[in-house]
């Protein structure tokens, strides 16, 4: 793999939405938050160990949570805003595991997308050497000629160059294909999560911008949701929840895109620096000795 393209590996909302889950189930049928957290780390969840480790050390359970990062931050912010506004717990946390798995699954959708094209560029990057190795199997002395000849040095320098810019240009179309970190709608979320504790929508939209949350969300789109809730005279968490799962459709069909996208776009740096940089390392060398080892007519 090339270096990099490397991703950091971090806690998907999938793996934490089965954990805030199982904390809504404990939650429901009676056990309070810490005994929850602990029955959590007792059946060998590690961002719950971490947790309850945090928490012993003297950090609130709040800033504790926070600092799994990634979703475990929407879990803090959830379990900050609904703590505040006295909102249902357990019936939040349901709420918020259905969310993290949605949202989950729409990153999945796009990584699974990016899959081929990325595999095809990194396979692709390896052309030129193979075109170099090609040489030497075939018994030509391209390394005499490499390290020998300026022309043969000079495309070597050449291609590696190429090899290099192809690398860069193609990492940077990979990076802008993929999501966005955080979950899409997650402030629509909490804001219905605040509304429904009774919170007041100036009170309601002061906790969303205040929480740990690392999500993303149109703060238009809340607020054209808020008017129209107004103006309907209906509660605004249903309408909330709706634009949320709207946002998370978008966020799917926006990355599928890009996917597609990306298989077209990946083709520029193969034409501008893969190919040519295949010609100077794989076929310049092979023919530079051809025409050293023929003699020269009298």
């Amino acid at each position: 793999m090339v270096r990099g393209w490397r991703r950091p590996v971090v806690e998907t909302g999938g793996d934490a939405a089965t954990s805030v889950q199982t904390l809504a189930v404990l939650l429901q049928a009676g056990a309070v938050p810490m005994v929850a957290w602990r029955h959590l780390a007792s059946i060998g969840d590690r961002h719950a160990a971490s947790v309850i480790a945090r928490v012993d050390g003297g950090v609130p359970l709040i800033a504790a949570i926070e600092a799994e990062g990634g979703a475990w931050r929407d879990l803090a912010a959830a379990w900050e805003i609904a703590t505040t506004v006295g909102a249902p717990l357990a019936e939040v946390l349901r709420m918020l595991a259905e969310t993290l798995r949605d949202a989950s699954s729409a990153a999945d959708d796009v990584r699974i997308a990016l899959a081929e094209p990325a595999g095809t560029a990194k396979l692709l990057l390896w052309m030129p050497f193979a075109g170099l190795f090609l040489g030497f199997a075939l018994g030509f002395d391209t390394v005499g000629v490499i390290v020998g000849t300026p022309a043969g040095a000079g495309c070597v320098v050449a291609g590696l160059l190429l090899v290099a810019a192809a690398r860069a240009w193609t990492g940077r179309l990979l990076t802008r294909a993929r999501p966005e970190p955080g979950t899409p709608g997650m402030r629509a979320e909490l804001m219905a999560v605040a509304l429904s504790g009774g919170a007041s929508i100036p009170r309601a939209l002061r906790l969303v911008a205040e929480s740990p949350a690392s999500s993303t969300g149109d703060d238009a789109r809340i607020g054209a949701v808020l008017e129209l809730s107004h103006a309907a005279g209906v509660p605004a968490g249903e309408l909330l929840r709706a634009s949320a799962g709207q946002e998370r459709h978008a966020s799917r069909v926006d990355g599928r895109l890009r996917a597609a996208k990306l298989s077209t776009t990946l083709l520029i740096p193969l034409g501008v620096c893969t190919l040519p940089a295949f010609l100077l390392l794989g076929v310049a060398p092979l023919l530079l000795s051809v025409l050293a080892s023929t003699p020269l007519p009298l």
